[in-house]
């Protein structure tokens, strides 16, 4: 699915916004942060948004996360945000944060089968510390990832499948399955609680290493090469990003300087986009 050019560039405009506000928020409060996933990639290779891309990613240390989600809420909702996370919206199918601005709306099949009323949103992940006993942190990984899908199949029986044809139909009838299987079987608390007592487990004995158990990545970043941030140019303006930004590139990325070719640029694309002052827009 793919954007009205116009859309993209007002969506983008938006996101641009909050983030200004996130970061005035975060120095008001001594919080670190730093652009995160392809939000990063875009700062490095094009010097902002990636021209196709339709969000924007932010990454933070667990104890800087716990401190934004208690005391930046209320801050945020003066400006005409909403601060969300599993802990506080049953709705939420992912395991990180959500900042959304009030009076729009950005409705994916996904949300709109859980009753998550999204708008448009700046992801928040907390990054917790990788054990250093290689057994504990293998358990990490595979119980984030186990928990993390059961979270979205919980919420929704239309997950992505990147299969067409009857491999791709066979796949989605067995999301409906694993969804009502779900339903019955596991709640949200249950859900949310078992995700983070695995995501925590490396805190008594840390590797150096971390990273965003909602998506694990293999062995986790060297913090000391993560942290401090470094400023860098994201849209003629600055923001903070991993301090080793080379690293962190080719860590997630591989050959990250490489353009990929259209058929595999992704993004987000919802069934309604609102933009609050702007007339609805149906998908």
């Amino acid at each position: 699915m793919q954007y009205d050019a116009d859309d993209l560039k007002c969506l983008q405009a938006i996101e641009l916004e909050m983030l200004q506000a996130i970061d005035d928020v975060c120095k008001q409060l001594g919080i670190t942060y730093f652009l995160d996933s392809g939000t990063a990639l875009g700062a490095v290779r094009h010097g902002g948004f990636i021209p196709w891309d339709d969000d924007i990613d932010l990454g933070m240390l667990r104890s800087d996360y716990d401190r934004f989600l208690s005391e930046a809420s209320e801050i945020l909702a003066g400006e005409g945000y909403s601060l969300v996370s599993p802990a506080t919206n049953d709705a939420v199918a992912c395991q990180f944060a959500k900042v959304m601005k009030q009076g729009t709306q950005f409705m994916t099949q996904e949300t709109k089968d859980a009753g998550f009323d999204q708008g448009i949103f700046i992801d928040i992940f907390p990054y917790d510390a990788l054990s250093s006993d290689e057994a504990i942190a293998k358990k990490q990984m595979k119980k984030c990832l186990f928990w993390k899908r059961v979270s979205y199949l919980y919420h929704s029986p239309h997950i992505y499948m990147p299969h067409g044809g009857l491999l791709g139909k066979c796949e989605r009838g067995v999301c409906h399955v694993l969804h009502g299987i779900a339903r019955v079987f596991f709640s949200p608390k249950r859900i949310r609680e078992s995700f983070d007592r695995w995501a925590l487990a490396g805190q008594g004995n840390p590797s150096g290493k971390a990273m965003a158990f909602a998506y694990p990545i293999k062995d986790g970043f060297e913090m000391d090469r993560m942290l401090p941030p470094q400023k860098i140019e994201f849209e003629e303006m600055e923001f903070p990003a991993p301090w080793d930004t080379e690293y962190y590139l080719s860590f997630m990325y591989g050959d990250w300087r490489k353009i990929p070719s259209e058929e595999d640029r992704v993004n987000h694309a919802p069934l309604v986009l609102e933009f609050g002052a702007r007339e609805e827009h149906s998908r």
